[in-house]
């Protein structure tokens, strides 16, 4: 994706007085809403309709473009595999990030999908058999129970133990993404700090000149409803500062040949403009 120049006077105000109505990442002070409109021209040109938000935990600011989907849920896709990963630790289904599951020689549309595989390389691969594995592994009881203790989005698993976060019910909002990413980073789930260093490693996309990046993919597909959604979340720690980043994109057009690109590439571009991966 071509990087875009758009010049852009951002404005500025009170969360209480023209944010959204999310309840903000906790902190004693209210944070400010920066609006970056002219990040929609991304959306616009993969033909997608989108939001991102990024909050800056050292600022206490959220810069965001397109409140109107800051709020709405949409399924999690293959981001709950963060969430999924904690809970397969903590339940003891799996002891580390390099538990190997077998493939059971069905062949994937994705070929590095087709291996015997450890966590480390399911999350990079977005492997989806390895996770719906691990989900039965976990079973019904204990998964509700621990999405309810979370808590992750609206915790729905119906729709069946693998596919809840597909398929099914869960569901998830930009706001929520970004606040369940904060407390990750701060070890304050209800998960041991031991597990939540584990998902940690295995996140990291990149770790070059004093900036780390982490991060997580989705793309759900709804067949009947003939929509789909993509995601591209995490956060950058650079100089002793965190940003937390959540791009949601959503489309009626199950064809276009730029979607599955654009959940990652109009984020990525978005953290270059704002400087945070410079």
């Amino acid at each position: 994706m071509r990087r875009l120049f758009i010049p852009v006077i951002a404005s500025l105000c009170l969360w209480g007085a023209c944010g959204p109505s999310s309840k903000p990442v906790s902190n004693n002070t209210k944070p400010i809403t920066v609006r970056r409109n002219e990040i929609k021209a991304y959306y616009q040109k993969a033909k997608v309709l989108g939001c991102f938000v990024l909050y800056d935990d050292s600022a206490k600011t959220y810069t965001i473009c397109n409140d109107s989907m800051l709020n709405q849920a949409f399924s999690p896709a293959s981001t709950f595999k963060i969430c999924n990963s904690l809970i397969g630790l903590e339940t003891g289904v799996i002891p580390n990030a390099d538990f190997v599951l077998k493939w059971n020689g069905v062949k994937n549309p994705n070929p590095n999908w087709n291996h015997d595989q450890d966590m480390t390389e399911a999350i990079k691969n977005s492997t989806v058999w390895y996770y719906q594995e691990l989900a039965r592994r976990v079973g019904g009881r204990q998964m509700k129970y621990w999405l309810d203790k979370v808590p992750y989005g609206n915790a729905d698993t119906s729709g069946g133990i693998d596919q809840f976060w597909l398929h099914g019910g869960l569901r998830i909002t930009p706001m929520r993404q970004i606040e369940f990413l904060k407390r990750l980073h701060d070890n304050t789930l209800p998960f041991s700090r031991r597990n939540m260093n584990i998902v940690k490693d295995i996140l990291v996309l990149g770790d070059s000149a004093g900036i780390v990046l982490r991060g997580k993919t989705g793309w759900a597909v709804r067949e009947k409803e003939k929509d789909q959604t993509g995601w591209f979340v995490g956060y950058v720690e650079k100089k002793g500062k965190v940003f937390y980043f959540a791009n949601c994109i959503y489309s009626h057009d199950l064809d276009n040949p730029d979607f599955v690109s654009a959940r990652k590439e109009i984020a990525i571009q978005a953290l270059h403009d704002l400087k945070i991966l410079e």
